[in-house]
């Protein structure tokens, strides 16, 4: 009984928290619009320059035309790196190193896209609505590397659908409000020791899968303060998202004598995404610059643990994460070169909220600096292209990870380090009309 309660069920099912983004500090998606991105999203809560201000601030609403249509797309390409240095099975085998390749680049191409309308129903209230993946990761090790008791594919899916209202109180006050509709879903496999079981040397490697899903509900607001005609301030808010995830747990090449212990079936985990608060700042220095910085916290230390329970209501198990709270900072300008053509730069400086000692080959996250550039041309008065490329440098990053589970013969230890970066290119069309 003792067992089949921590069986790998419970192991998959902890990990549905533990996935990230490639993109962004955590498991966050930043890259919510093609033209803030040339910024490196500075000054994302008061630029209101275009309809993806719902996301940052829907307050922002309120400077734009009657009805804005924003469509945007991110390329991304991660690079993930693993380095080994003296990974070991479980210590039933004596410590006997894990065989296997660094994993090659558990990295890839992700395709992020959003999109954002805005419409006036009064000359002071704007309604909007935007749909975007705030949350997500793509990973995929090699099937046969020296982890992949821990983790070899990782996939978060997120969608979020947010309908929003903005009213202009006066001259220098604009106020917004918005809901969330969120959708998520998580695929995550993994190989299982089956040698340590069965009291063999050699290891014995099948396969667990997981895919689970569930529609969570959050708000946003927003105020956006016009202090001087060239200074904007703006203050912003974004709510928890609660997820209950229900999956299927299923397995593949399990030895007969073990295959009670391994049964298919539904496991659940809670979680929440975090809550996040910015403020940021606009400056047009004269005709030709912009200037604008930008100070985001979220909420990390929501993900203190993530408890998993089976069908039946046991629970199964507890696995400890103790994340840490964020700040993200950035700062950044822009050129009006002429009438129609202006050019963007920024920089960014991201924390991770993973502390080294509870880092895992689902997330190897670690501090990032953005270093971003981008252009906007106007095609007429009424449309627009935005173009950006962003490169994040992330800080290498130790980890000695032991699976967290109540079975010895399924405790196997990661040990080593990754090198990582990442290129962004972003692409966006705004039509007014």
């Amino acid at each position: 009984m003792k067992f089949r309660t921590y069986a790998i069920p419970t192991l998959l099912a902890m990990q549905l928290a533990s996935t990230g983004t490639a993109q962004a500090a955590g498991y966050a998606i930043t890259e919510q619009s093609g033209s803030g991105i040339g910024n490196a999203f500075a000054g994302a809560a008061a630029t209101a320059e275009d309809a993806s201000t719902i996301f940052f601030n829907p307050a922002g609403m309120t400077y734009l035309p009657d009805q804005q249509l924003v469509v945007a797309g991110h390329a991304i390409d991660s690079s993930i790196n693993y380095s080994n240095n003296g990974s070991q099975r479980s210590p039933l085998t004596g410590g006997l190193p894990t065989a296997g390749s660094n994993g090659g680049n558990a990295g890839d191409w992700a395709y992020v896209p959003n999109v954002y309308f805005t419409k006036a129903i009064h000359p002071k209230v704007k309604l909007g609505i935007g749909v975007n993946s705030p949350f997500g990761l793509q990973s995929n090790y090699d099937s046969g590397w020296v982890g992949r008791y821990q983790a070899l594919t990782s996939n978060l899916k997120t969608v979020n659908i947010n309908p929003s209202i903005a009213y202009k109180a006066n001259d220098w006050l604009s106020l917004g409000l918005g809901f969330s509709a969120m959708w998520a879903q998580a695929e995550l496999s993994n190989a299982l020791d089956f040698g340590t079981l069965l009291g063999v040397p050699q290891a014995v490697d099948g396969m667990a899968r997981l895919k689970g899903e569930s529609w969570g509900w959050g708000w946003n607001l927003g105020a956006l303060f016009q202090v001087t005609p060239a200074t904007r301030v703006g203050v912003a808010y974004r709510s928890q998202v609660h997820q209950n995830l229900q999956g299927i747990a299923s397995f593949s090449g399990v030895p007969a004598p073990l295959a009670m212990s391994f049964p298919n079936g539904h496991v659940t985990a809670n979680i929440s995404t975090p809550d996040s608060v910015s403020g940021s700042v606009f400056h047009q220095l004269n005709e030709q610059w912009d200037v604008m910085a930008d100070l985001t916290w979220t909420h990390w230390s929501v993900f203190q643990d993530l408890t998993t329970i089976r069908s039946s209501g046991i629970p199964l198990s507890s696995t400890p994460e103790h994340w840490n709270d964020t700040f993200r900072a950035s700062i950044g300008a822009s050129f009006h070169y002429d009438e129609n053509l202006k050019l963007r730069t920024g920089f960014a400086y991201d924390q991770t909220p993973v502390p080294d000692a509870y880092r895992t080959p689902r997330i190897p996250d670690s501090d990032r600096f953005w270093l971003s550039f981008g252009a906007n041309y106007k095609l007429s008065q009424s449309s627009s292209l935005d173009f950006g490329y962003t490169h994040i440098f992330l800080t290498n990053a130790s980890i000695n990870k032991t699976t967290d589970v109540a079975i010895p013969a399924l405790r196997d230890t990661v040990v080593g380090s990754y090198s990582s970066d990442i290129n962004i290119l972003s692409a966006q069309f705004t039509h007014a009309f």
